[in-house]
C-alpha cells in the first residue's frame, strides 16, 4: 500500500474517532478544580451516565462501588455545582457547560439521613484490632467519638480526656499531614468536607487516637537534607543551621543532633517541644544554602512496644519517577492500604528518613518500588546505617518499575510492573515471599600513577593516545570522553565518622548516580588511586558497557525521551544497529587484557566484551550464561559465592543473545577475579548499569562482607484465607536462606 493511501486512511480514522468521541475534563473535588489539575476521559457520544461515571472513577484509580458516587457540573469558581441529567448526560452537560465539558466526581451524601460512619484507628493503643467503625451524627462531637472508640477497643477504665483524635491526610508530594480535631468539633462535618474537597484524598484519610502525653515525651524529629556533604564536623553543620539560618535564635535551637549522615549532607534534629519544632520547621524548609533549598521532613515516631508480638511491619520505598505515573499511583494506593508512616517517597530524602524511623523495630521487611538502581540505592543506605539499627539486614522485596529489572526477574517479581495488578495483591505476595541471601561483590579499581590518563582531555593528550591505540577506537573513546567527563568524574572523597581501614588512610565514601543509586567508593591519600564499588548484579568491560554509556549520555541530554520502557529499549536497539554498521570499535581489545580467576590465568579468544555476572539475568532478561549443561562448571546461582565470566564476540552476537538464539562464550567461574588492563586507551566499563570510561588499571572483584537479604516470590502461592495479611519473621534458614 502506497504512502499517500496510508496517510489518507490514518487521517480518516482520526476524523472518525473525533466525530464519535467526546473529551471530558474530570475533577475529583473542589481542590483539583481550584488548582486546575483535571484528568481527561474520552467517551462515546452515546455514552450512558454509568459509563461516564465509571470512566471518571477509573482515571482517578478509585475502585470503590460506583453507586456511592455521582456526577455534577461546576456552575461557579467557588465549588457550586448541579446534578447531571442521568437520562441524557452528554446533552445536559453541553447545555450547562457550553464550550468546555467539565464535571465533578461527588460522593453521594445521604441527605435524608443525619448519620454516617468513620473508621478510628488505635494509634499507639495495645490492641489487635486494626480499627473500629464508629457511628456519628451531626451532633456527635470529637470527645464523644473518642470515648466510644476507647470503649469499643476494650479500654473502659481510661480517661478519654487524655486522648485526642488526629486526622491524617495523605497526599502524593509529602509523606503525611495531620491535624488534631478540637474536642467540640463535629467529625461528620469534617468527613463530608473531605469528600467535597477531594474524593480521592478522602480515601487516604484516617482518624487516629493519640495520647496527649507521649510516653516517650513530646519529642519531634526533623530530617534536614541538601546540606554540603564531605569531611565536616558537627560544629560546622551547627554553624550552617543555627547561626546562618536560624540567626542564633536560642528559642529555635534543637535539643539534640541525634545522627549525622556525613556522606549525604543530612542529619536528624530532635526537639523536646513540639511548638519549637514547628517554628523551626517553618523556617528551615524555606531556607537555602549554597543556592540549594534545604529538604526538611517532620518524621513520625513509631513505638515498637505497641506492636503485637511476632509481627514484622512493612517499610515501603517508592521511586515516583520510575515507570511513568505508576510510581505516583502506587504511593497513593499503598498509603491508603497501610499506615501512612510506612510509605516513603524516595524523592524526599531517599531511603534515609524511612530507615531512621524504623531503626528501633527488631523485625521488618522492605518493599522497594523502582528499578535495579533503586534497589541498589536502598541496599547501599542499609550498609551505611544498618549497624546502628536493631534490624541490620531486613529482607527486601521489589516492585519492578525500571527498564531492565534484572534482579527483580531473578527473584520472580517479573519483568516490569504494568499497573494491572492490584496493590493489595502485591502486599499479599510480599507476605508470602521467602527470604534468601544475595551475594554481593566489591569491585576494586587500582590505577597506577604512570598509566593514569588525565581527566581533562587536551590536544596533546589526544595525540599521544592516538599514537598508541587504533585510530577508530581512540577517536570513538575520546569523543565520548569529552562529552562524559563532567558527568562521570568521581566525586571527592568523603570521610565517614569511623576509623580508617588501614595504615594508608583509605576512606570509605558513597557516590550517588542519577539519584537512583549509591555505590561504594574508596579514596586514598597515597600516590596511587583506588576506587571501590559494590556490585549486586554484574560488571561489564567493553561492548555492553559501551552501549550502556551511549544510553546514559543520551538520557542525560534528553531525559524527556526516556519516559517509558519501550522508548528506552528502542534506543538500545538503535544504538546496536548503529554500532553494527561501524567498523573497528572494540574489536580484539582483549589482546591487551589479562584475566585471572581464582589465581589461574584464563586464555581469552577474540572478544569485544567481557561480562562478570552475579545473577543469571542480564540486559533486560537475557540469559548470557545459557541453559546448556557443562561438566566444567557448576550450576550457577546468586548465593553460591561464585561469579560467572562470559565473553561477547560482537554486536551481532549480542543481538543473538538478546533474542535467545545463542548464549555467551563461557570463560570461567570462580570467587576471585583479577583483570589487568594493558590498553593505552580508556575502555568503557559498567557496574550494575552505571557506565563510565575507565583508564588503564588493575580490576579486582572479591566477595563483599556486606550482606543482603532479599525476598523471592513463591512459585506456588499459599492458599489465602479471608484474613488480614500479616508478616511474621522466620524461625530458621536453609540453603539459599542461610
Amino acid at each position: 500500500m502506497c504512502a499517500p493511501i496510508k496517510t489518507f486512511i490514518k487521517a480518516q480514522n482520526i476524523f472518525i474517532c473525533l466525530f464519535f468521541i467526546e473529551i471530558i475534563r474530570v475533577y475529583d473535588g473542589n481542590a483539583t478544580f481550584r488548582n486546575c489539575t483535571p484528568r481527561s476521559i474520552s467517551v462515546p457520544k452515546q455514552a450512558t451516565y454509568t459509563q461516564i461515571l465509571e470512566a471518571s472513577l477509573r482515571t482517578f484509580h478509585i475502585n470503590d462501588d460506583s453507586t456511592k458516587y455521582c456526577i455534577t457540573v461546576p456552575t461557579d469558581d467557588v465549588g457550586g455545582d448541579q446534578p447531571l441529567d442521568e437520562t441524557m448526560p452528554l446533552k445536559s452537560l453541553k447545555q450547562i457547560s457550553r464550550r468546555k465539558l467539565n464535571i465533578y466526581i461527588r460522593y453521594k451524601e445521604r441527605g435524608d439521613m443525619d448519620c454516617d460512619y468513620v473508621r478510628v484507628y488505635p494509634g499507639i493503643l495495645k490492641t489487635h484490632d486494626c480499627f473500629k467503625v464508629i457511628k456519628v451524627t451531626s451532633s456527635s462531637t470529637t470527645s464523644e467519638v473518642i470515648a466510644k472508640a476507647l470503649s469499643d477497643f476494650g479500654l473502659t477504665n481510661v480517661n478519654a480526656e487524655k486522648y485526642s483524635l488526629v486526622e491524617v491526610l495523605l497526599i502524593s508530594n509529602v509523606n503525611y499531614t495531620d491535624r488534631i480535631l478540637e474536642p467540640n468539633e463535629y467529625p461528620l462535618h469534617v468527613l463530608r468536607q473531605q469528600r467535597k474537597e477531594s474524593v480521592r484524598s478522602h480515601r487516604v484519610t484516617r482518624f487516629y487516637l493519640q495520647h496527649k502525653d507521649d510516653p516517650h515525651g513530646p519529642s519531634v524529629s526533623l530530617f534536614v537534607g541538601n546540606l554540603p556533604p564531605g569531611p565536616r564536623t558537627e560544629k560546622q553543620y551547627e554553624k550552617i543551621l543555627f547561626q546562618d539560618i536560624l540567626k542564633s535564635n536560642k528559642d529555635l535551637k534543637w535539643d539534640n543532633m541525634e545522627v549525622i549522615y556525613y556522606e549525604h549532607g543530612a542529619m536528624v534534629l530532635v526537639y523536646n517541644d513540639s511548638d519549637r519544632a514547628t517554628r523551626a520547621y517553618s523556617i528551615l524548609r524555606k531556607a537555602y544554602h549554597d543556592q540549594k533549598q534545604l529538604l526538611v521532613l517532620m518524621l513520625p515516631n513509631i513505638q515498637p512496644q505497641t506492636m503485637p508480638p511476632n509481627i514484622s511491619p512493612l517499610l515501603v520505598f517508592v521511586n515516583v519517577k520510575s515507570g511513568g505515573q505508576q510510581g505516583a499511583e502506587l504511593i497513593t494506593n499503598f498509603r491508603h492500604l497501610l499506615n501512612p508512616h510506612q510509605v516513603f517517597d524516595l524523592q524526599n530524602g531517599g531511603p534515609l528518613p524511612g530507615l531512621y524511623v524504623f531503626r528501633n523495630i527488631p523485625h521488618y521487611r522492605i518493599l522497594a518500588c523502582g528499578g535495579d538502581g533503586t534497589v541498589g540505592w536502598v541496599l547501599s543506605c542499609l550498609d551505611n546505617v544498618g549497624q546502628d539499627a536493631l534490624c541490620q539486614s531486613p529482607p527486601v522485596g521489589i516492585v519492578p518499575l525500571g527498564t531492565g529489572n534484572d534482579l527483580a526477574r531473578v527473584l520472580r517479581w517479573g519483568s516490569g510492573y504494568a499497573g494491572g495488578e492490584e496493590p493489595l495483591a502485591l502486599l499479599r505476595d510480599i507476605v508470602e515471599a521467602e527470604e534468601i541471601k544475595l551475594d554481593r561483590w566489591t569491585v576494586v579499581f587500582h590505577q597506577d600513577q604512570d598509566k593514569r590518563v588525565p581527566t581533562t582531555v587536551s590536544e596533546t593528550n589526544s595525540s599521544k593516545t592516538s599514537a598508541t591505540a587504533s585510530s577508530a577506537t581512540t577517536t570513538n573513546t575520546e569523543e565520548k570522553r569529552k562529552k562524559i567527563r563532567k558527568l562521570n568524574l568521581p566525586p571527592p572523597a568523603v570521610a565517614l565518622p569511623s576509623e580508617p581501614k588501614n595504615k594508608t588512610n583509605e576512606l570509605l565514601v558513597f557516590r550517588e548516580e542519577d539519584k537512583n543509586k549509591i555505590v561504594l567508593q574508596e579514596g586514598s591519600t597515597s600516590e596511587d588511586k583506588t576506587e571501590m564499588f559494590v556490585m549486586n548484579n554484574y560488571f561489564g568491560l567493553g561492548l555492553d558497557a559501551d552501549i550502556c554509556l551511549d544510553f546514559h549520555m543520551a538520557r542525560e541530554e534528553n531525559p524527556n525521551k526516556f519516559n517509558s520502557r519501550i522508548q528506552a529499549k528502542g534506543y538500545y536497539l538503535k544504538t546496536g544497529l548503529r554500532k553494527m554498521m561501524k567498523k573497528g570499535g572494540l574489536k580484539d581489545f582483549t589482546r591487551d587484557i589479562v584475566l585471572e580467576v581464582d589465581g589461574k590465568r584464563v586464555d581469552l579468544p577474540s572478544l569485544e566484551g567481557i561480562v562478570i555476572m552475579n545473577i543469571l539475568s542480564w540486559a533486560s532478561g537475557a540469559n548470557l550464561w545459557g541453559h546448556e549443561k557443562d561438566d566444567k562448571f557448576n550450576r550457577p546461582t546468586h548465593y553460591d559465592g561464585m561469579l560467572e565470566v562470559v565473553g561477547v564476540t560482537g554486536i551481532v552476537h549480542l543481538g543473538q543473545i538478546q533474542s535467545g538464539i545463542r548464549s555467551g562464550v563461557r570463560l570461567a567461574q570462580g570467587g576471585h577475579v583479577h583483570i589487568r588492563m594493558n590498553n593505552d586507551y580508556p575502555v568503557p566499563v559498567q557496574v550494575d548499569g552505571e557506565p563510565w570510561l575507565q583508564p588503564p588499571c588493575d580490576i579486582t572483584i572479591i566477595r563483599s562482607a556486606l550482606k543482603a537479604t532479599m525476598l523471592r516470590k513463591r512459585k506456588s502461592k499459599i492458599k489465602r484465607r479471608n484474613t488480614e495479611p500479616t508478616v511474621y519473621f522466620p524461625d530458621g534458614d536453609e540453603d539459599s536462606k542461610s
